[in-house]
């Protein structure tokens, strides 16, 4: 009897083993979501669909954030690791030095004038978009702050002696129920912090587009009150005292201004409006007599209008049916100026050298991930800095985005764009419809980065709908989707979906929907008016319930958003408000959904998440749902990141049945 018991011991021991190493196996198979990752509801997620994702997911778009202020050199940001720090770059293609390298994301910073090796850069922390400003001396190790942490601070301008910083700030409201917020400005020397001083407190918190004179005297300011309504002021920086200048106080149907700057002479404002017009259109305009002498293009939205440091020239980005084109003018006689032919793409954060000869810029397009690249205005000579590859990828052989246009409910024309999959799939292909956000946004061609998988590798199609309340299309266009409106929008997508049916290429049977933050919404909207027409939809930072959103997003953003989704605390508004809230209609929802939201979001809080999830489930419809507790109105870092877009890639093979 000893030698068998002893046999089954050695084949219990043996059976034990092989448990153990199929269970390293299987745990191997899969990818374990990391400590900040909350994950329910959906299945765990195989190693191999990593790894197949992984050459998709290292393009590192370079994006510029500064000059030297004595050098011709250039200061990028890019991904390092998991995150987004600032490099320095010497020369054009020449290697990326790490001048940041911190957990948290740094994508905005400069060199100080008066002391050149100094940084000075922005952080949060956690996605919170608490922002600080910090100072980094050279060869420190630590930096140190400019700024208080119980505000969100922001650096708006530079004086023209390039010696003090004006910051904006705000106190941040832990309950989000604050109301009347206000805005301070105050100037600071980042050598000498103690001696801040503050300049003004501003009613609300909409101001923008600040321009010092070129005698730092005054500054122009815009008072941002809707997408619709700004007002351009101009204070004495000696006393605070400041005055309405355009629109001239009471002079009737408001209108939008952005990108304003102060002429060399001191008596002109240049300025970007749609006064009397569909479009933002650039002007010169005379603070005396209040007379505007337009320039430039009449037909399309003036989105950058950046002037030279030294007064004299005027770089001019312009939206080209959704491409940013670069122009230049001449600041004194208005008349444009040659700029050399560029790659296709769009351009878009002009910036100029302090020797106001060169002009640094982004440069992005379908086939392209974003590179730094500059003009010197005076020869036209035009030099690339980086250039992003990913060995084993050919971004130049990615599906370009062509133009589409169809007919909503009331015959309006909404156009959108539309990426196709290479012609080796056949058959009708199934589509993913991306919803931008805003909802005062617009989707454009450009690198669609991880998303190319889905196009390249799965054949899917992708449409990029800009939905009526989209900006690009004119003032009227982007007022059609204003309170009682609201789901006017939502019908165009049903009106997209009718034109998807009528594709010869595009499976109307296989549609996955797909919005962030207010694109969230859309997503949620159409999933409650159109659920037995969708396959199923994703959810990222979206509003769920546009009266808690409101009550509880960041204070300092509330008037804004009020005056864009209407005003809870007036009962008919809270009313209609409710009636449309998916989170009301989730009863609806008949198709499988995945939830995406960080736990630090400020601007529509991660309980909008909780809501619909639980509201969801409870019908027992299938919901994934990712909840991250580092992150915030989106995913900043690189390693969450891809566990949502493998999560993604594998709800839509599920759900659209892939092969």
């Amino acid at each position: 009897m000893a030698p068998a018991r002893a046999l089954r011991r050695t084949a219990l021991a043996v059976l034990a083993l092989l448990a153990c190493l199929a269970a390293r196996v299987h745990a191997q198979d899969t990818v374990t979501p990391n400590e900040h990752l909350q994950v329910s509801g959906m299945p765990p997620l195989p190693t191999t669909l990593m790894h197949a994702l992984a050459p998709y997911t290292e393009f590192r778009p370079r994006s510029v954030a500064s000059w030297h202020p004595t050098r011709r050199e250039l200061i990028v940001s890019t991904r390092a690791g998991n995150t987004v720090q600032l490099h320095r770059v010497a020369t054009p293609g020449g290697d990326l030095k790490e001048l940041t390298a911190f957990a948290e994301p740094v994508r905005r910073g400069f060199f100080l004038a008066h002391a050149p090796d100094t940084l000075v850069f922005l952080r949060d922390t956690g996605g919170n978009e608490q922002t600080r400003v910090f100072r980094l001396d050279a060869a420190a190790k630590d930096p140190v702050a400019l700024t208080e942490a119980d505000r969100r601070s922001e650096i708006a301008a530079q004086d023209h002696a390039r010696r003090t910083l004006l910051i904006t700030s705000v106190a941040l409201d832990k309950t989000g129920r604050q109301e009347a917020p206000s805005e301070r400005l105050t100037r600071i020397d980042p050598l000498h912090p103690e001696q801040a001083a503050i300049v003004a407190t501003l009613p609300g918190t909409g101001w923008g587009a600040f321009s010092f004179s070129f005698d730092d005297r005054r500054l122009a300011l815009v008072e941002f009150r809707s997408v619709e309504d700004t007002r351009v002021h101009v204070m004495d920086l000696a006393t605070g005292k400041r005055n309405q200048v355009f629109p001239r106080p009471g002079a009737g149907q408001p209108i939008t201004t952005s990108d304003v700057s102060f002429a060399r002479d001191g008596a002109h404002l240049f300025l970007a409006t749609d006064a009397g017009g569909e479009f933002r259109r650039a002007a010169r305009f005379d603070l005396r007599s209040g007379a505007l002498r337009y320039f430039g293009p009449q037909d399309a939205d003036v989105e950058e209008l950046r002037l030279s440091p030294d007064g004299r020239t005027l770089a001019m980005v312009v939206n080209r049916a959704g491409n940013g084109v670069l122009e230049l003018y001449d600041a004194t006689t208005l008349h444009a100026r040659p700029v050399p032919a560029l790659p296709p793409g769009t351009v878009s954060r002009a910036t100029w050298h302090e020797n106001s000869r060169e002009l640094a810029f982004n440069l992005n397009s379908a086939q392209s991930p974003a590179d730094v690249w500059s003009i010197d205005v005076a020869t036209g000579t035009p030099t690339r800095w980086t250039e992003t590859r990913v060995p084993g990828l050919d971004a130049s052989a990615f599906a370009p985005q062509a133009p589409i246009e169809w007919k909503s409910f009331d015959d309006r024309v909404i156009h959108g764009f539309i990426t196709r999959p290479p012609a080796r799939f056949g058959g009708r292909r199934p589509v993913l419809v991306d919803i931008h956000g805003g909802p005062e946004g617009q989707a454009r061609p450009g690198f669609m980065g991880r998303f190319n998988y889905l196009v390249d590798r799965l054949g899917m199609a992708i449409i990029e709908p800009n939905v009526r309340g989209s900006t690009g299309y004119g003032r009227t266009f982007v007022s059609l989707d204003n309170g009682a409106k609201r789901e006017d929008s939502v019908r165009d997508i049903g009106a997209l979906l009718d034109w998807i049916a009528t594709q010869p290429d595009l499976d109307p049977a296989r549609v996955a929907i797909y919005g962030g933050s207010y694109g969230g919404y859309m997503s949620l909207a159409v999933a409650t008016h159109y659920p037995e027409r969708i396959a199923g939809n994703i959810d990222v930072v979206g509003i769920a319930n546009f009266v808690s959103f409101l009550e509880h997003t960041e204070s300092y953003r509330r008037d804004l958003r009020r005056v864009e989704y209407g005003d809870e605390r007036d009962p008919a508004m809270r009313d209609l408000l409710t009636r449309i809230s998916p989170v009301t209609n989730a009863s609806r929802i008949a198709r499988p959904m995945l939830v995406v939201h960080g736990r630090n979001d400020p601007r529509v809080p991660y309980t909008e998440a909780e809501q619909i999830v639980a509201t969801v489930r409870a019908k027992g419809v299938a919901v994934w749902y990712i909840l991250a507790d580092n992150e915030g109105h989106g995913f900043a870092r690189k390693d969450n990141a891809d566990f949502f877009f493998a999560a993604m890639t594998l709800f839509l093979e599920q759900t659209l049945h892939l092969e």
